[in-house]
């Protein structure tokens, strides 16, 4: 019975990897791309915490009654440290940092009553934050939860005024109490910046979204990120679909690209499916026709070949068929495929041609009908973070679909009809595709320095990465397109505090 049940399972868990849908995009960033990310992090972190709104404080000690107001953070010296946290998400870390505050003072002792400034420094600021890397319903990449632990080790106070001195005998307690209140503060600030304004970073990534007025691709998370402490990789759908008709999708049995590198700071590794589904998807939403209809012009010197050609076969028809114009009908009868090997890229294309004669006022004469075998070498490129493709005809053939002898008399005409597609019909589907299609990468972050590499059943592009403009700048972008939205959580400590002694106010914030 044990030996029955083994087996079952074993059947189960290699059906269900076998199941598993693969990635048609995946992309990898380094530790390399993460040394980019600290700067920008250390930069957007320092303006969250010197955005920090203090409570007002008033009290009592003795015959001293005290108010504390208007606190700001003036300055910021953070040591930080940016890293991947094994099967969870990031790590941001600050060490031994000091910040340093001023806030106004109003004081009544006995008859005399002074208020001035205090600058105070606190020091030892120890910062331990994880950031929870998920998935989301929608396949988004996001931030699920954030662990936080600050502390404070010390902080000190600079009095000025008439009664500097006096006020050093209080000092601890008040630094004391504000060390306790900015150390509150922290988390809860590190918490809105990671939940609610990284996250509306993340939400610059697209995942399913339009290319164009034919398709739309899924840029969808299928698992969890897998981080170790080298790298973040991600596993995305990586599918176009048809807009007229979304559920109609092509089946993914492509492999499973595999990224070993770790040199550069990001890897997009793309299978034959991308490019597959891209191909199905325009195929069946007519790109194809709309584009052979704006670009096919018969040129005089092939029309003359064709009426050579095909002269016994208008004559046994109808010689007064002579006197009419002669036309080619070209369609593409299946999805065009792609090829991916280590030598490069290639798209095979098979078209069914009619060759035509068009009577005026009368329904069209077919004179023959032949297969158009073509094979173009894809060269992809990065631009940004825009995918593009730029196709070269290489090889061409056409043979008959009704006798081999024929196939022997449509010699002469491949060479001429290569020419006409070369001219006119692969120049303007060159010209639909170079916009490319955007990578699964937010707002503000470009490809730089990339290279392209092709392995069998997938291509590698590895790069750099460019900030075109500040996590701030672009978070205030898309901010400024939602509907503003509250964080209760962040505010709701901000309110006066009144205590009779330190030992209330401490107790109260402990």
């Amino acid at each position: 019975m044990g030996l029955l049940q083994v087996s079952v399972i074993f059947l189960l868990s290699l059906t269900t990897m076998t199941l598993a849908e693969p990635p048609g995009c995946k992309i990898r960033i380094t530790d390399r791309g993460l040394e980019m990310l600290k700067t920008e992090t250390k930069r957007f972190v320092e303006e969250e915490l010197s955005n920090i709104t203090m409570p007002e404080m008033r009290g009592e000690e003795g015959r001293f009654q005290y108010t504390i107001k208007d606190v700001k953070i003036t300055e910021l010296n953070l040591t930080s440290d940016l890293r991947f946290q094994p099967d969870v998400g990031l790590l941001f870390e600050v060490q031994n940092s000091s910040i340093t505050l001023n806030f106004q003072r109003r004081i009544l002792y006995w008859l005399f009553y002074d208020e001035g400034a205090i600058n105070a420094s606190a020091e030892g600021v120890n910062i331990f934050t994880v950031l929870h890397l998920t998935k989301d319903q929608e396949g988004r990449l996001k931030i699920s939860n954030v662990t936080c632990d600050a502390s404070i080790a010390k902080m000190r106070a600079r009095f000025s005024g008439t009664l500097g001195r006096v006020y050093d005998l209080i000092g601890a307690f008040l630094t004391t109490g504000m060390r306790f209140l900015l150390n509150k503060q922290i988390c809860p600030a590190l918490n809105h910046a990671a939940l609610v304004l990284v996250n509306q970073l993340l939400e610059t990534i697209p995942v399913r979204t339009e290319v164009d007025s034919y398709v739309g691709i899924d840029y969808s998370l299928l698992s969890d990120p897998v981080v170790t402490e080298t790298s973040l990789d991600m596993d995305f759908r990586g599918m176009f679909y048809n807009l007229k008709n979304e559920n109609e999708v092509l089946v993914n049995y492509a492999m499973n690209p595999i990224v070993r590198e770790y040199d550069r700071m990001i890897y997009l590794a793309l299978s034959e499916f991308f490019f597959d589904s891209g191909l199905f998807s325009y195929f069946k939403g007519g790109l194809q026709k709309q584009l052979l209809l704006d670009s096919f012009q018969m040129p005089k010197d092939l029309e003359m070949l064709l009426r050579t050609t095909y002269l016994g076969t208008i004559m046994m028809l109808n010689p007064a068929l002579m006197e009419h114009p002669l036309s080619l009908e070209l369609e593409v009868t299946s999805p065009p495929r792609s090829t991916i090997k280590t030598s490069g890229a290639n798209v095979a294309v098979s078209c069914n041609v009619k060759v035509l004669v068009l009577p005026p006022g009368k329904p069209a004469v077919q004179l023959s009908s032949m297969t158009m075998e073509g094979k173009f070498n894809a060269k992809v490129s990065m631009k940004g973070k825009r995918l593009a493709i730029h196709l070269d005809l290489r090889r061409f053939k056409i043979y008959s679909n009704q006798s081999a002898l024929e196939s022997l008399a449509l010699i002469p005409l491949q060479g001429p009809l290569k020419t006409m597609l070369q001219i006119s019909v692969v120049p303007l589907i060159n010209n639909y595709i170079k916009r490319g299609v955007q990578i699964p990468l937010p707002d503000g972050i470009d490809f730089i320095e990339e290279v392209v590499e092709y392995h069998n059943g997938y291509i590698i592009v590895g790069a750099n990465l460019h900030f075109r403009t500040g996590l701030r700048e672009i978070i205030e972008r898309k901010l400024s397109a939602d509907p503003p939205q509250t964080n209760t959580e962040l505010h709701s400590d901000m309110t006066l505090f009144y205590y009779q002694t330190p030992t209330q106010l401490i107790s109260a914030l402990i």
